[in-house]
């Protein structure tokens, strides 16, 4: 059975990716996101969660040191699960573990999301390189992102 890891930040990118849960029961899956008191239920819900530092750039003091934390933490997630496919809808907490995953061999499916229609998204621009299958949820942005496949929204 391929494994494949869903991961992706809090709030609304966590929402898209959650759109995808049909898929959990398919394949040996994991679910990761970042630490907050609303995901907690997660593990409730689905049996193979785990949680990333929470933050935000909004707090420009701590947020390298969270966002060096999680590359770290990551990297264990990585080793311990070992996919051979990372699905995300995005945000800071997924662009290194995208990384990652290229490095040790597992196909990137990037999902662009949905609150952009014509910009490209900070991790999007990041990973577009090197994802095996880069999706956007609205056909504008085909005009940014050429070898992108256009699939409708996850709502």
């Amino acid at each position: 059975m391929k494994r494949v890891m869903f991961i992706a930040s809090t709030g609304g990118h966590l929402a898209e990716l959650l759109q995808l849960k049909s898929l959990f029961s398919k394949y040996d899956t994991c679910l990761i996101t970042e630490k907050t008191k609303s995901n907690l239920k997660l593990k409730e819900k689905y049996p193979n969660v785990s949680y990333l530092i929470y933050g935000t750039k909004d707090h420009p003091l701590t947020y390298p040191f969270k966002l060096l934390g999680n590359c770290f933490k990551n990297l264990y997630f990585y080793l311990k699960y070992h996919p051979d496919y990372i699905v995300t809808t995005g945000a800071h907490v997924a662009g290194p573990m995208c990384c990652i995953g290229k490095i040790f061999g597992s196909k990137i499916i990037f999902i662009e999301t949905f609150a952009n229609i014509h910009s490209k998204s900070i991790t999007g621009k990041l990973v577009y390189p090197f994802a095996d299958v880069f999706i956007v949820q609205w056909e504008s942005l085909l005009k940014l992102y050429p070898k992108a496949h256009y699939e409708g929204w996850l709502y």
